[in-house]
């Protein structure tokens, strides 16, 4: 059983302090590895239904706010609709997926995740103006 660290970047320098996921295979693709991302963060936000959702992508009907983004009224969120907006965005450019210093840019493409492996999702921020 591996342990991995997921940590979320801006391209305009924020970095979270991450967090960690118990993973029992040495390989995943990238695909189930942000489903298992997803699939956790909805479950602690799920236990607890906070006012603000800390999230890779924006659920549905939810306002973004500075740390994360705020549900408009107090609901359960779905994992698998948030999985599919989460590929979706993946797909869109909406992130990158760095595992350890190495870009993955396919869904499906397998990864070996030694103990204490590091993912990064890099959230691109729009340019003023841009």
């Amino acid at each position: 059983m591996g342990f991995v660290k997921f940590v979320d970047e801006t391209t305009s320098g924020s970095r979270s302090d991450g967090w960690g996921l118990e993973i029992a295979e040495e390989r995943l693709t990238v695909r189930e590895l942000i489903r298992r991302r997803v699939f956790q963060e909805v479950a602690e936000y799920n236990a607890r239904t906070p006012e603000v959702f800390q999230g890779l992508v924006q659920p549905q009907d939810a306002e973004r706010v500075l740390n994360g983004y705020a549900m408009r009224t107090a609901r359960r969120i779905d994992p698998e609709t948030q999985t599919e907006l989460a590929l979706k965005a993946f797909g869109g450019n909406g992130f990158l997926v760095l595992v350890g210093d190495r870009q993955v840019t396919d869904l499906d493409e397998e990864i070996d995740l030694a103990l204490g492996t590091e993912i990064t999702f890099l959230k691109l921020v729009a340019l003023v103006g841009g």
